[in-house]
């Protein structure tokens, strides 16, 4: 069923089957009155509802680009964190985001495929997962996410907090982190929270797992990249993110910083490129970016 989300747009609720057990809910995106030229999937950031991407993906879609959205497994719309306890982060980027790249390049399996990730999402592709057959990805603000790396000591003691006590206890108690509660975000299964408590410890985050097989993964990655953060993001500093997008040897990657002042906003941070207020100045950095890629075609 399709309603009216923008006056150019159409919206459709997809569900997407994920082969491991499960499904992804999400929204599908359109131009209203043109084919697509390009299919978009925007995966998201651990514990980040679904909504955060609407008017971004409402953009894109604006300017001729299918477009998809979605909650990863066991967190917002796609099922109970309880029922999902067991779920880790590696699940969601190694099942969940190319259930997600596969079910959009079957949908439109005469365009180009790009793909936006935000935080996890990037992760996830920098790993290469999803990232077959794209003709490149945006990552945004896409870091390794060591907790002693943080450089303001305030937001050092409240991430460790929620990442060494208060996740991990409610992780372990109640099967999920009631995110919205503990001042994480969306709730989570608790098996992503452990997981991602572990990682937070090592110098070299998930590169630093064996089990993760981090380095031979990114450097099967071999596409075009676009790796942005802002100079006001507490976590994805420029040195966490090239943790992750420094070591990606054979793929092309950019590296841009943006400021409030370029967004022309007060404030940009982790979440704020995606709120409508970076729609005038940021969006149209991405757009051009994705837009040269298809350019760029034989």
């Amino acid at each position: 069923m399709r309603n009216n989300s923008v006056a150019a747009v159409t919206s459709e609720r997809i569900s997407i089957p994920v082969p491991a057990g499960g499904a992804l809910a999400g929204t599908l995106r359109l131009p209203a009155n043109d084919a697509p030229r390009a299919a978009v999937v925007v995966h998201p950031a651990t514990a980040v509802a679904e909504r955060l991407y609407t008017g971004f993906s409402e953009y894109l879609a604006e300017n001729g680009y299918a477009v998809l959205s979605y909650d990863y497994r066991g967190t917002g719309a796609s099922g109970d964190p309880r029922a999902n306890r067991r779920l880790r982060m590696r699940d969601w980027m190694q099942q969940d985001v190319p259930a997600a790249a596969s079910w959009m390049a079957g949908r439109f399996p005469e365009v180009p495929q790009l793909a936006v990730g935000h935080s996890l999402g990037g992760h996830a592709m920098a790993l290469n997962n999803g990232s077959d057959g794209l003709l490149g990805f945006v990552a945004v603000a896409s870091h390794a996410g060591v907790t002693k790396s943080i450089v303001d000591p305030k937001e050092r003691l409240r991430v460790g907090l929620v990442l060494r006590v208060l996740g991990p206890l409610t992780g372990r108690v109640l099967g999920m982190v009631p995110g919205r509660k503990i001042g994480l975000g969306e709730d989570m299964p608790g098996g992503a929270m452990l997981e991602w408590s572990r990682w937070s410890r090592r110098p070299d985050y998930f590169f630093d797992d064996p089990s993760m097989d981090a380095a031979a993964r990114a450097a099967q990655v071999q596409t075009e990249v676009l790796s942005i953060g802002f100079s006001d993001d507490a976590w994805a500093t420029p040195q966490q993110i090239d943790a992750i997008y420094g070591r990606l040897p054979n793929a092309r990657v950019q590296r841009r910083t943006y400021t409030p002042d370029d967004g022309g906003v007060a404030a940009i941070g982790h979440m704020g490129f995606f709120r409508r207020g970076a729609r005038e100045k940021l969006w149209p950095e991405v757009l051009g970016w994705l837009d040269g890629r298809i350019a760029d075609q034989p």
